[in-house]
């Protein structure tokens, strides 16, 4: 919480110059003195910094705290507390001066003149015993004393008593300050030709440089930031040009407020990097609010950063959450800053400021009385004794409250008196009038300036009674309806309608839905209510009355009770009706028709009617649910309503009953379900008929065979539609009424001639299959001398892997074809191949194939002179042999190099492949480290080092692997030998500002150890290379180089057998330009 009463504000100093800062602390609800600590920049604190320049004061009054303090940068004021902390910053700022003269301008070129002084307490705070006594109340005065040109005259033996005389309580620090001064000259740098400056600042977001010159062009420097070494980012960016070195930090933030220090060797150079707040304004300002009272009201500022401070006062007071209690809520939203003022009132009347460290703004705020608006004024009364006279009145105001007075006097509640408030209504009631009640009664409401008056009139009849006759009067409260006084009710709930009946003498009282009557008497009668007697207070809907008060009930409401209803009073006086409208609303009734249109494989579309009845309210939606035929669980389809009248039910399993039923949804609720839907099953249409093909044709008639479709489903197939066309028309014929269940028909009645078209569709319960098409049309006439040959289940050329084989030809000709077969040209005559041959086909078949078998077969048809043939190709394979001449070709770290030659028997096909495996020597398990490898090689990693292996490699072709593997002649095993490089390193030129990287290969056993050299120099841990090696590939990559890391690049790799070395030249062309 905030304990400062004034905080320090930014200045500018002139320089060589004293500035003061004061703050002042609110220390009369402390225990004990808080503790005060003014801080430099993030870390430095002044306290250790006291003498000549830095001095402080302090004063102690148990209400105020006063501290002077300056000093060029940023700054903070720390206060603490047993139970409270707070803090505030500002900015010093320096300007050049004028008159500046001999050691005081040179302190100035330095830093700032503090005024310091050490703790002081007023004489009533000092213990008992120490210091002065409590009679003496004067503060004592300071008197400016350079107290360090004392102590440079002073013997060593009188600092202490120096010290004490002028306050100064850090006495180590004073003197190793004075041992410092007396240093005459600086010790030059040898490193340094130009130092870091003292101190830089810099405004929040800006970028600054730091720059430092060295005496070697070629010696490295580092960087250091609160003593931790910086590393190379976009935010911190290291330069070198010549003897300059430069770090240039991009968008500073308060984290970059901190000391640094330029290393070269042994030497450092410190500086100290101030960075600059940019003052909060103001962006959006407050605006005036006018209110009435009671309401909340809401002052809103925008500023230019999240997370400023903003001060609000009121008339000059500031307002916090000590002191603003519960009336005043504060809210801050990133840069929104709300004042929030909880029940206005007349006391927050005022101007209301919002204030920052670089602006403010203010609003004005009125409130006003709130208006209290009279729905019923209390009328006269005249009353007979021993009557009861009710006083009523009705305000806008539920919670408003009031008095009730007699001729300026308060009226007290007895037993005979009674006051209530119920609502908006205020009654005083009087029992038993008297003559002494008679006089002028008000209602007075607290907090409004407004008063009700009426009069009580006593009657006291002295000689004859005269009966008073007022007109009757009903008091209908149309609160809650609407201008037709409309009454809606939830069917099953109760309707109670009190209406309050004035009149004199009493009237009577009738009720009337329509033309049907229901008196106090009397019975409401009617076609809806037909045969229910409504005797007052007995039944369903009845009538209770007493001397002003009506009240129409209808328990449990149904349907039949919505109409209009009208309410008449009479009496000698007069009479009075009114009208009102009883709506009844209930759930709506459920949809109807629920039906199933159409399926799908795994979906079906449900349509249903709405329902007869609404429920006298619009319909929301509807809600459906399905289930499988004979379980009893039924499954939500929708969490939302639906609001069409068709859905599509999905994920549904094909071939399987599902029932569906669908709820109606209105603002009262949800229907009943409806009738459960007739049984359906998601079906899916068959495949198309595959191997459709022409059986026979004659002039007028074609006859088609076919296969059933590879995909039939749970529908299965209730038949076929056989369809046909002319060539290059679109109008197909249905050729049968009714699906044929065979597979095959013959079309009747085409015309002689005609080229024709046919497609088969298969026909189950979800509709037609996709239909099966002739390839080519057919010309109908009797094919008589003339051959046709149909290949139909027939490759051209065809792989035997398997030994046996049997091809099959379709044949068609009048009159019966004579068919031959031939092997290459060659009269088919090998026992070992089977044919046969009938009127309709050719069969060729091969019992137990070999690769013998292998080569072109003819089949020739011939139809007395009219010659036709068709080939067939025919290759038999089987595994091949082994690989030959496998090797171990090579052997370095944990891999091995394999060579080998293709196998001399391919298997009569193309190899597609070789599987490797391993076996070590101790233990002869084989197990696979390659497979399909295309090429004879490869090269077998992950091998232990020192153990024996030896290799096997299998030929792959269609048929599988090869059953002999092809073995190793010779055994893989490490060999001892010295390094040696099998890729040497390449010259190479690059672009500054570019990353690279050099590579090479080496091998020898044992591992040798790899050295990186750059201008025969030793690559160390530098963080701008980075060394790898993978399996022998040496790689040295450079971050970014410059102009400087252009030269001679060297690898060594030294084992106990050798050493070998590789080197090449890296140029580095351009300079790397930092945008400033």
């Amino acid at each position: 919480s905030g304990v400062f009463v004034e905080r320090p504000q930014s200045a500018t100093a002139t320089k060589g110059k004293d500035i003061t800062f004061v703050a002042k602390v609110d220390s009369s609800n402390m225990a004990k003195k808080p503790t005060m600590k003014w801080v430099k920049g993030k870390w430095l604190d002044l306290g250790s910094k006291a003498g000549k320049h830095v001095q402080f004061k302090e004063v102690y009054d148990r209400n105020t705290k006063v501290l002077v303090d300056g000093d060029a940068g940023g700054y903070r004021c720390e206060v603490t507390a047993k139970d409270k902390s707070d803090s505030c910053t500002f900015e010093v700022s320096v300007e050049g001066g004028s008159s500046c003269h001999g050691a005081a301008c040179e302190r100035g070129r330095r830093a700032l003149c503090v005024a310091l002084a050490a703790w002081r307490l007023l004489p009533c705070e000092r213990t008992p015993g120490r210091g002065l006594s409590p009679k003496k109340q004067k503060v004592v005065e300071e008197v400016e004393v350079d107290v360090f040109v004392i102590l440079k005259d002073a013997k060593p033996c009188d600092y202490e008593r120096i010290a004490f005389e002028y306050g100064i309580t850090d006495l180590r620090g004073l003197l190793k300050r004075l041992k410092k001064m007396k240093k005459v000259e600086p010790k030059k740098s040898d490193a340094f030709l130009r130092k870091l400056d003292a101190a830089y600042s810099v405004d929040k977001g800006k970028k600054i440089h730091l720059s430092v010159e060295v005496a070697d062009p070629n010696i490295p420097v580092r960087w250091l930031k609160n003593g931790q070494e910086i590393k190379p980012s976009a935010k911190y960016v290291f330069e070198s040009v010549g003897n300059k070195r430069t770090l240039t930090i991009n968008k500073c933030n308060q984290s970059d407020d901190a000391a640094y220090e330029c290393v070269v060797g042994e030497e450092k150079s410190f500086t100290e990097v101030f960075v600059k707040e940019p003052p909060v304004t103001i962006t959006k300002p407050l605006d005036d609010a006018h209110t009435v009272a009671g309401q909340k009201v809401e002052f809103e500022v925008e500023v230019s950063e999240e997370g400023a401070n903003v001060k609000w006062m009121k008339d000059g007071v500031e307002l916090n959450k000590e002191t603003a209690g519960s009336r005043y809520r504060f809210k801050k939203d990133g840069k929104r800053h709300i004042l929030i003022v909880n029940e206005a009132t007349k006391d927050d009347i005022g101007t209301y400021h919002a204030l920052t460290n670089g602006g403010e703004s203010k609003a004005e705020l009125e409130v006003e009385d709130k208006e209290l608006e009279v729905l019923q004024s209390i009328a006269d009364l005249t009353v007979k004794a021993a009557e009861q006279a009710v006083f009523k009145c009705e305000v806008s105001d539920e919670n408003a409250t009031g008095k009730w007075l007699k001729d300026g006097v308060e009226v007290q509640p007895s037993d005979r008196v009674k006051i209530t408030h119920f609502g908006r209504t205020h009654k005083l009631m009087i029992d038993d009038v008297a003559p002494s009640d008679a006089g002028d009664y008000s209602f007075v409401p607290d907090g409004y300036a407004l008063s009700l008056s009426a009069k009580l009139n006593f009657l006291e009849i002295k000689i004859a009674y005269v009966p008073r006759e007022d007109p009757p009067k009903i008091h209908l409260d149309a609160s809650g309806r609407g201008s037709d006084n409309t009454i809606t009710v939830v069917a099953g709930n109760k309707l109670s309608l009190d209406v309050e009946i004035t009149g004199e003498p009493a009237p009577t009282v009738c009720w009337r839905k329509g033309n049907q009557v229901s008196e106090k008497e009397g019975d409401v009668k009617g076609s809806s209510m037909t045969g229910v007697s409504l005797i007052l207070g007995e039944g369903r809907v009845r009538v209770e009355s007493n001397k002003s008060l009506s009240s129409f009930i209808i328990e449990g409401a149904e349907r039949g009770d919505e109409g209009l209803y009208s309410i008449s009073v009479t009496n000698p006086a007069g009479e009075d009706t009114a009208e009102l409208t009883v709506k009844i609303v209930d759930v709506p009734n459920p949809p109807e028709n629920v039906r199933c249109t159409s399926v799908g494989e795994y979906s079906g579309t449900i349509t249903w009617d709405p329902p007869a009845f609404d429920g006298g309210v619009p319909i929301k939606g509807y809600l459906m649910e399905r289930r499988k035929v004979g379980s009893p669980r039924w499954t939500k389809l929708n969490f939302d309503v639906h609001e069409s009248t068709t859905y599509e039910a999905k994920r549904m399993i094909e071939g399987v009953l599902y029932e569906m039923r669908v709820f109606t949804v209105n603002g009262v609720g949800v229907s009943q379900p409806s009738a459960t839907s007739q049984p359906f099953m998601p079906i899916a249409p068959t495949g198309e008929p595959t191997r459709l093909t022409v059986d026979d044709v004659t002039d007028t008639t074609c006859a088609l065979k076919w296969r059933p479709p590879e995909k039939i489903g749970a529908g299965g197939i209730d038949g076929y539609i056989i369809e046909y066309c002319k060539e290059g028309s679109d109008q197909w014929a249905q050729a049968n009424e009714e699906p044929v269940g065979k597979n095959q028909y013959r079309v009747k009645g085409l015309p002689l001639g005609e080229r024709m078209l046919f497609r088969v569709t298969a026909v189950n319960i979800a509709g037609r299959s996709p239909p099966a098409t002739l390839s080519q049309a057919v010309t109908i006439r009797e094919v008589v001398g003339e051959q046709l040959l149909c290949v139909t289940e027939l490759h051209l050329t065809r792989m035997i892997i398997v030994p046996a084989a049997l091809y099959f030809y379709r044949l068609q000709g009048k009159p019966r074809p004579v068919a031959t077969w031939s092997k290459d040209g060659v009269l088919l005559e090998d026992k070992t191949v089977g044919t046969r041959t009938s009127d309709v086909d050719a069969i060729l078949f091969i019992r137990s194939a070999e690769r013998t078998h292998s080569g072109k077969y003819t089949l020739s048809v011939r139809v007395e002179d009219t010659l036709d043939s068709a080939d067939l190709h025919i290759q038999v394979v089987e595994k091949p042999g082994p690989p030959v001449a496998v090797r171990v070709a090579d052997v370095w770290g944990t891999n091995a190099a394999l060579e080998w030659k293709p196998p001399k028997d391919d298997g009569n096909c193309e190899i597609i492949g070789y599987t490797v495996q391993k076996a070590d020597m101790k233990t002869k398990d084989w197990f696979t480290v390659v497979e399909h490898n295309r090429r004879p090689g490869c090269t077998v990693s992950d091998l232990v080092m020192g153990n024996e292996y030896l290799f096997r490699v299998f030929s792959e072709n269609i048929c599988g692997l090869s059953v002999v593997p092809g073995i190793s002649e010779n055994t893989a095993m490490d060999v001892n030998c010295p390094p040696k490089f099998t890729a040497p390193l390449m010259d190479r030129s690059v672009v500054a500002g570019y990353s690279t990287a050099i590579s090479c290969a080496v091998r020898g056993c044992p591992k040798p150890k790899i050295t990186w050299m750059k201008n025969n120099m030793i690559i160390g841990e530098d963080p701008k290379f980075m060394m790898q090696n993978n399996q022998g590939v040496l790689t040295l990559s450079i971050r970014k180089p410059g102009a400087f890391d252009g030269g001679k690049y060297s690898c060594r790799a030294v084992n106990d057998l050798g050493e070998d070395a590789v080197e090449c030249k890296l140029e580095v062309h351009g300079t790397l330009n930092f945008l400033t």
